[in-house]
């Protein structure tokens, strides 16, 4: 596996990288001023700024190595051109400046684009080859020695920009390795999750399904309204079973696969309603508009709310009557209110905490990009309220 280095070690190092680049631009140009007197023709109030055409370029090689390479390149075509030299002195323009613009050269083969790296080796091969060959430059004096070189400096750059683009494609490459190593590690805890869920909770479920479907036989002299209770027992507990195994779909799946997991949608709020019917609340429902216009994912937010809210009723005010009212217009608006409770409540254990259905809710509001409010009345029954746009 090849090593990367981290955030802060990178930017450490970087920083170093830009130190040693000014340090040597000044090392140069502190070279390039006192020397030119020596290789050129040149006036004293000139040659700070001639030195700095020779040295500063180099600053540019990270930052923005085409523009440097460009700059120094100008220059020295100037400087060949424009500034004769000393007597005796057959170089167009200073060493420090060819060190310089073969600097350039390699960081422009290193990360620029292909097009700018062939306008800057071609270019970089004639400037050398004409100023060197017209000063007599043996080296030069074949005509393809200069553009050799350049083509040398060219291919040492490339072969660092591919190696540096292998190694980075192999890091990534490791990285997804680990992604998918991580990603695997977590499908096999959810089906684990799965199988646990299914070992206990399914299977009790199962069984609460089955007693209460066989009670009416098991058991004899049973009122009418026993066995409407058994049956509506049986009822809500099939539903909790089907929902848990749309749980279990998505825990045994990676997520992607949502046929798996059908969830409740508008349309299965009237029969959401009427099992809370059959199972003994007194409940009255209005419904006004059509749910078959509420989107699947508003629909689901609206069946949880509700359902949570009646689960809520029954617990905490059993025997009361509930109210229900939907209007879907241009937005879905659902009041549910409940009287004071008739029957005495099972009182809460010292030890339990309050549950977090009514943050539950909100969340499942605020989802849809809806808001939810729930609060006691005045004559101590307590009321939800919800509103849950609708597109368009």
């Amino acid at each position: 596996m090849v090593a990367t280095l981290p955030s802060g070690r990178l930017k450490h190092a970087r920083l170093w990288l830009d130190l040693g680049t000014v340090a040597v631009a000044l090392i140069f140009y502190a070279v390039a001023w006192p020397t030119l007197f020596i290789t050129h023709q040149v006036a004293a109030a000139a040659a700070p700024f001639i030195a700095g055409f020779a040295a500063f370029p180099l600053l540019l090689a990270r930052l923005n190595p085409a523009l440097g390479w460009a700059i120094s390149a100008g220059a020295a075509l100037v400087i060949a051109l424009a500034i004769p030299n000393r007597p005796g002195e057959d170089i167009p323009f200073q060493v420090v400046h060819m060190l310089c613009l073969f600097a350039l050269l390699f960081a422009v083969a290193v990360r620029s684009g292909m097009q700018i790296v062939l306008v800057a080796w071609v270019a970089s091969a004639l400037l050398m080859g004409t100023t060197m060959s017209s000063q007599g430059d043996e080296f030069a004096a074949s005509g393809v020695g200069w553009p050799i070189a350049m083509t040398g400096i060219v291919l040492l750059g490339l072969m660092v920009r591919w190696l540096t683009q292998s190694r980075q494609a192999l890091l990534a490459q490791s990285e997804e390795t680990e992604l998918e190593r991580a990603r695997r590690a977590i499908l096999e805890e959810k089906a684990r999750i799965a199988r646990d869920l299914h070992d206990v909770v399914a299977h009790h479920m199962s069984m609460v399904v089955v007693q209460a479907q066989t009670a009416p036989y098991r058991i004899d002299g049973l009122s009418a309204d026993a066995r409407a209770e058994f049956d509506a027992i049986g009822v809500g507990a099939r539903a909790a079973l089907n929902e848990i195994r749309g749980l279990l779909g998505v825990l045994r799946s990676d997520g992607q696969l949502p046929e798996h997991a059908p969830q409740p949608t508008a349309m299965e709020v009237p029969d959401l309603l009427e099992g809370a019917r059959r199972a003994g609340m007194a409940l009255t429902t209005e419904i006004d508009g059509p749910l078959t216009a509420i989107p699947d994912a508003t629909g689901l937010a609206l069946y949880r709310i509700v359902q949570e809210s009646l689960a809520n009723a029954s617990r905490h005010a059993p025997g009361a009557p509930v109210r229900v009212r939907i209007v879907a217009a241009a937005a879905v608006t659902l009041t549910i209110t409940n009287d004071a409770a008739t029957e005495p409540t099972t009182p809460r254990p010292p030890h339990d905490t309050p549950g977090s259905g009514v943050t539950g809710m909100q969340s499942r509001a605020q989802a849809a990009g809806g808001h939810l409010t729930a609060a006691p009345r005045p004559d101590g029954g307590f009321e939800v309220r919800a509103e849950l746009p609708l597109p368009g």
